[in-house]
């Protein structure tokens, strides 16, 4: 049986505009909590709801792109590069990016490809955990969001999220050291 995510990934890959409504009132909490983190809460709400709106409308013009198994991840990805992508073009932002040139002439294609295995190790291992550990681990490091709003948003203790987290990282570095990748 597929699980609500995938089943609503499958449906907006087909343009069901319906299942894109029933993602928006799933995730755009989610998605808000990340702009606000990433961006400090230093937007306007009008800001904050501009931003939001384009990571759905990203996720429904890229429906092609992505794997149904990781629509949370995909969707968490959009909200952090659209927060900074917003700081960037507002200039209020600490982060410098490197021109695109620069990338380019950074990476080869050795390194490209690299950073692709890499990628795809480390959501095979992410995948490997169980939950509640994946998810605190998921919204920790690739939603920003704080030791006390996982807590509060997950119900359990604060104490308990740190030490989740801790023995996730631990693991994390143990099967990645098993499929040759060192932290």
């Amino acid at each position: 049986m597929l699980d609500e995510n995938k089943k609503l990934a499958l449906q907006l890959k087909k343009h069901d505009e319906d299942a894109l409504d029933r993602i928006i009132l799933k995730f755009a909490p989610l998605v808000t909590a990340i702009i606000n983190n990433i961006t400090g809460h230093s937007l306007a709400r009008e800001d904050v709801e501009e931003t939001v709106s384009d990571v759905f409308v990203d996720l429904w013009n890229g429906s092609d792109r992505f794997d149904p198994d990781h629509l949370q991840g995909y969707i968490c990805s959009i909200a952090r590069f659209k927060a900074i992508d917003f700081l960037t073009k507002q200039k209020n932002s600490p982060i410098l990016l490197p021109a695109e040139e620069d990338i380019e002439d950074n990476f080869s294609l050795h390194k490209d490809t690299e950073m692709k295995e890499m990628v795809r190790t480390l959501r095979e291992v992410i995948d490997l955990i169980g939950e509640p550990d994946r998810e605190i681990l998921i919204r920790h490091y690739f939603c920003c969001q704080k030791i006390n709003d996982i807590s509060r948003a997950m119900d359990i203790p604060p104490s308990t999220v740190k030490v989740k987290l801790h023995r996730t990282r631990n693991k994390l570095r143990k099967l990645l050291a098993e499929r040759g990748f060192t932290l």
